[in-house]
């Protein structure tokens, strides 16, 4: 401990040390009421079980009708409270009343969803009455708004992001596919329930996937399936196996329905556990076991990337695509790709390449027609597969990107027909997907997630353009569907401008963009709008395009000003790979 220097108040949401923790003090006798909403707000802070010392701040009504876990407010820094100084002497006084402000950045739900909003004003009200107490009078919160109120720091500190795992709804061959649905638990025991990290996550598996995800995934668990009663710990025993008692719902689940729900809970705990869950035995209700999954058999329901996915770049040089194959550091010798794109006489600007890398879209030098054909085999180049009208080249079409169902989707930006558009397996005729109303923005860059039922979209308007994500969903006989993207929302809302994205993962995306007043940073967003702690990366110059993969151990690259092609490698820097060549990608 420091024995010199000044004394300086303490904020209790600066940001510190994830491990430091925060043990509740409960009221001294004889507490003034700003004490009281001090040490209140202080208590909201800690792991304290069941907030049983945060409680007694509020009286026994406010305590027994207070639910902290119904909504958790994220501010941008720990809430202020207005000065109402009463004085001991004042003994007429038997009520006051605190405001307090701050500003609003997010939510996270009943549901531990997440939920960015654009910076706003925050205000609720803390009423407080003088009452007898054990030792004589003594002041308590009677009037508390429901849930918890956190600085960014504490609840970063509190709580961590969490994948769980539902399967997409569809055609046959899309209903194997995994889809990651973020969430924030606690990052030790939850206070509300005692349940340990492990536990949570699993508990929150089997309530469902959150509700902006729901229209598109299932999950194969029995409605009404819970862990059997009184579980508060799951931890693996010395042989990695994880034991998980459910209670009667799932007594009748076959065995197919078994591992597909095993593999959910393996996927969701993968990154949660210090030493990989190697083995889910399921439990029925009496303790018998209802199905065994080893991690090795439930690859066969990974989610795409996850498990050794493409390992090849692609990228335009000479107005030719070219690819740097088979090096997982980025750092391959670059080969021209068969078909009319590696050789023909079509001049390219920008390419998307399929998952299973056997075609490719390319647009032509003008950006005015899109192409697709092989590149895994020679070949003429075909008619354009789509053409748009605009006059300026940047107003024409967008860089295209393949789903994981082989659909292919690009945006005309014509001012005149501006209209996002998909080929059904890459060779359809373009059928228009509806797009929410944009307000006078325009898709100016789009990339579908792995998982196929996400998309990201830069949408520019006026000077600015930001990252939203929206949900596909489908309607209809496969062939027939009809899709539409609904219910955007915002992926990086602490970013004024964004000039480049992709993904990277199942719910994570590389953004390039500037804070208001900022300089460009590269950085990584979750889907749901929150920034992991370690969000930001090492800085690039004048970076134009960036690719990242599925598979998150291969490199990170960029399309720069003057350095050309550069990638990043996990705890590396920046280093080229190319001086000749842009618009590199990754399938996708």
């Amino acid at each position: 401990m420091p024995v010199t220097g000044d004394v300086k108040a303490v904020d209790a949401s600066q940001p510190g040390d994830s491990q430091v923790q925060v043990y509740a003090v409960a009221p001294r006798d004889g507490a003034t009421p700003n004490e009281v909403v001090d040490g209140f707000l202080e208590s909201m802070t800690s792991d304290d079980s069941d907030f049983r010392t945060t409680r007694e701040y509020l009286t026994k009504e406010a305590s027994s009708n207070w639910k902290p876990g119904a909504l958790t407010t994220v501010l941008a820094k720990a809430p202020n409270r207005s000065d109402r100084p009463v004085h001991e002497s004042d003994r007429s006084t038997t009520e006051v009343s605190y405001t307090l402000t701050g500003e609003k950045v997010a939510t996270v739900d009943d549901q531990s969803a997440y939920q960015p909003i654009a910076p706003a004003d925050y205000s609720r009200t803390l009423h407080l009455v003088r009452q007898n107490g054990p030792d004589g009078k003594e002041w308590r919160i009677d009037i508390v708004p429901d849930g918890l109120v956190l600085g960014q720091s504490d609840f970063k500190r509190l709580y961590r992001s969490v994948n769980k795992f539902y399967f997409a709804t569809g055609p046959t061959e899309a209903q194997s596919t995994l889809v990651a649905d973020p969430v924030y638990i606690r990052n030790r025991t939850d206070p509300a329930t005692g349940m340990d990290t492990v536990t949570q996550a699993v508990r929150s598996l089997l309530r469902g996937p959150t509700d902006w995800l729901r229209p598109v995934v299932t999950s194969r668990f029995p409605a009404g399936t819970g862990l059997r009663k009184g579980v508060t710990s799951l931890t693996p025993d010395d042989r990695n196996v994880l034991k998980v008692p459910l209670n009667k719902k799932a007594d009748g689940a076959g065995q197919r329905s078994c591992r597909m729900m095993a593999s959910q809970v393996l996927f969701t705990l993968r990154d949660l556990t210090s030493a990989r869950v190697e083995q889910v035995e399921l439990q029925r209700s009496d303790g018998s076991a209802l199905c065994v999954l080893g991690a090795d058999q439930a690859e066969e329901y990974a989610p795409d990337g996850s498990s050794g996915g493409p390992d090849s770049q692609y990228f335009v040089a000479k107005g030719h695509v070219e690819r740097i194959p088979g090096s997982t550091r980025g750092s391959g010798e670059p080969e021209p790709v068969a078909g009319p794109f590696g050789s023909g006489p079509l001049r390219v600007s920008a390419v998307g390449v399929a998952r299973d890398e056997q075609s490719a879209a390319a647009l032509s030098q003008n950006g005015g027609a899109l192409y697709v054909a092989s590149i895994a085999r020679d070949g003429q180049l075909p008619a354009p597969a789509l053409t748009s009208r605009a006059e300026n080249a940047g107003d024409r079409l967008t860089a295209p990107s393949w789903d994981s169902r082989g659909d292919l989707w690009v945006a005309d930006r014509d001012p005149d027909n501006a209209r996002l558009l998909r080929l059904a397996g890459g060779t359809g005729k373009p059928q228009e997907v509806t797009v929410p109303i944009l307000d006078g923005s325009r898709i100016t860059a789009l990339r579908l997630s792995s998982d196929g039922v996400r998309i990201a979209l830069l949408l520019t308007r006026g000077e600015r353009t930001t990252l939203k994500i929206g949900r596909i969903e489908r309607q209809g006989p496969q062939g027939k569907e009809q899709v539409s993207v609904v219910d955007l929302r915002q992926a990086a809302p602490q970013l004024a401008d964004v000039t480049a994205m992709s993904w990277s993962g199942g719910s994570r995306l590389v953004v390039v963009g500037k804070e208001e007043g900022g300089v460009q940073q590269v950085r990584y967003v979750q889907a749901d709008g929150s920034t992991p702690s370690s969000g930001v990366l090492p800085g690039v110059n004048q970076v134009r395009a960036i690719a990242a993969a599925d598979d998150e151990q291969l490199p990170l690259m960029a399309d720069t000003v003057g350095d050309g092609i550069v990638k990043l490698l996990p705890g590396d820097n920046w280093q080229t790979v190319l001086k000749e060549g842009s618009a590199l990608v990754y399938p996708g």
